[in-house]
């Protein structure tokens, strides 16, 4: 029995972490753009927006971007935190280019973005 009350204290005692009380319908993302940039060698992505925080808390949100086929399936799909560990004050935004994180193909026709997770630091 005491065991039980000491362990029940301690989980109500623990810090609370990792999940924000904002969700992803709390994020927008503004002006998505993607661009091929032609240089020496195989074309590089930009792949440029602004993640919007319209919580009532400061948080951090990652975002996922897919990358289709001319049919709308999933051929490449990265994901990133823009603001990285970092949390977004209220009203605020952080730019972001994930253009990085992908390889060039042909097949790339059409990309989304979408907020896939939202905690605070």
């Amino acid at each position: 029995m005491n065991k039980i009350a000491i362990v029940a204290a301690l989980l109500i005692a623990a810090p609370i972490s990792a999940h924000a009380a904002c969700s992803a319908k709390d994020f927008s993302i503004d002006g998505f753009a993607v661009k091929l940039q032609q240089g020496a060698g195989q074309p590089r992505f930009s792949m440029k927006g602004n993640l919007v925080n319209k919580c009532t808390e400061a948080a951090a949100a990652q975002i996922r971007i897919d990358a289709k086929d001319a049919s709308g399936k999933v051929i490449a799909s990265k994901q990133g935190w823009p603001a990285g560990t970092s949390n977004i004050e209220p009203g605020k935004s952080v730019d972001f280019d994930l253009g990085r994180l992908f390889r060039y193909s042909p097949d790339m026709q059409d990309y989304t973005v979408v907020v896939s997770d939202v905690k605070a630091w």
